[in-house]
């Protein structure tokens, strides 16, 4: 079932999610936001763990399948969101068969989340050297770039990945992003240039008609749950649209309200999608800015 939260200016966005009934005298403004309960965890994904934890133990496998082996269970690790076990097994996984590019992705993306940005970029290098065309690779390295500050580089990685796809509407906003970093100015003329190839009809053009100021952030809310059919399907919606929506906020330099938006995102746990884990290093970072 779908429901809805009104939230009235920053603070009170963590009021309401901390259970607190008070809010303040003189709201700004007062924005519903509908969130659904957290997907739970996939017990096909549990069953396949075992499964292939099974077939470690006791076959005697070659290296290679043994590699394969460790990299499969390491996905599903990664899909349920235990990244410390799925990171295990990537290393072992890579230990075992260097040339599986598919491994330094996913390991990549482990270091830029630890904010271990110069393994991250060695391991996206590792998967380019070995695939010259394995397009998330480009995306991730911009996005470990991005983190890094190096929104010139990230800029290029991003602008690589969206070629492969230049309707894709998150392709679109990540570029967008990384040129912000560096201008601003520039950045909202590009994005105007990119959205004209997307198509109007797909839901996540409307992140971009966010960010070009065409919809307000009601607006945009008001439209996650049209043409959902399934509660998963909502639940990555949602993902998606707090995270961005975040990164709006914290664009305005309203860090309160950018990071209730970040939480509520990771309450979704879509865990494999982008949104989810970098929502997460948003947090960390904003935690070890408010620390110094």
């Amino acid at each position: 079932m779908r429901k809805t939260l009104s939230l009235t200016v920053a603070s009170v966005i963590t009021l309401l999610l901390t259970g607190c009934q008070s809010v303040p005298d003189s709201p700004q403004y007062v924005v519903t936001v509908p969130f659904a309960a957290p997907l739970p965890s996939d017990y096909r994904s549990e069953v396949a763990v075992a499964r292939y934890s099974e077939l470690i133990e006791q076959a005697e496998l070659p290296s290679e399948q043994q590699a394969l082996l460790y990299y499969d269970r390491g996905k599903l690790f990664d899909s349920l969101g235990l990244s410390t076990l799925a990171r295990i097994d990537f290393s072992r996984a890579v230990n075992l068969k260097p040339d599986l590019a598919e491994v330094y992705n996913f390991l990549g993306i482990h270091h830029t989340l630890m904010q271990q940005y110069g393994k991250a970029y060695e391991m996206f290098d590792s998967v380019l050297e070995l695939n010259s065309e394995h397009e998330y690779a480009y995306l991730n390295r911009g996005i470990a770039l991005y983190y890094g500050e190096r929104p010139g580089l990230a800029s290029d990685d991003l602008q690589a990945f969206l070629r492969f796809a230049p309707d894709d509407p998150y392709r679109v906003l990540w570029v967008y992003l990384a040129e912000r970093a560096e201008d601003p100015l520039k950045a909202k003329t590009s994005l105007a240039d990119m959205a004209q190839a997307l198509d109007p009809q797909n839901w996540a053009y409307q992140l971009v008609a966010f960010y070009q100021g065409k919809i307000t952030e009601r607006e945009l809310l008001a439209t996650l749950a049209e043409g959902v059919e399934s509660h998963q399907e909502y639940a990555e919606r949602l993902c998606e649209a707090y995270f961005y929506i975040a990164k709006s906020h914290q664009a305005k330099g309203e860090n309160t309200l950018a990071s209730d938006y970040f939480k509520l995102a990771l309450s979704t746990n879509v865990y494999e999608f982008v949104e989810y884990k970098y929502a997460r290093l948003e947090l960390d970072i904003m935690a070890g800015e408010g620390a110094h």
